[in-house]
């Protein structure tokens, strides 16, 4: 197998580690707020890829380049007689779960945005460090 392959095999592991260092590189390399809060947005969802990539169960993952998986874990007589594979369904209960919480947790970051900017009049954090000495 060669490096083409082995990329193209694990395409979600692969997005999942430039997803995590775009969100980690907005989250450190910015002074702006609302930029800081944008990358720690994007790691989450990286996270969430992660996640429901560690939930795929194919037989032949590396032959079909990680398309093949299991089905959704509805039983009936037929997937019990062919011996169909059933994706495990707590990842992604556990991803809803916290796109739930990221939504929530986002609103909650960008009304403080507001309230900042109210307050000090920018979002930049080395201004805002400045004007509370």
């Amino acid at each position: 197998m060669d490096i083409v392959e082995v990329f193209l095999a694990r395409y979600n592991y692969w997005s999942f580690v430039v997803l995590m260092l775009i969100g980690l590189y907005g989250a450190i390399a910015y002074g702006n707020l609302v930029k800081k809060i944008i990358g720690l947005s994007v790691f989450q969802t990286a996270i969430f890829l992660l996640f429901i990539s560690l939930a795929d169960v194919g037989k032949d993952i590396e032959r079909t380049l990680g398309l093949k998986s299991g089905t959704a874990p509805i039983v009936w007589e037929k997937g019990i007689e062919e011996g169909y594979i059933y994706v495990n369904p707590v990842p992604h209960v556990l991803v809803l779960t916290g796109i739930v919480v990221a939504a929530a947790t986002l609103a909650l970051a960008l009304a403080l945005m507001i309230r900042i900017y109210r307050e000090y009049g920018t979002l930049e954090e080395e201004e805002i460090k400045e004007l509370m000495e």
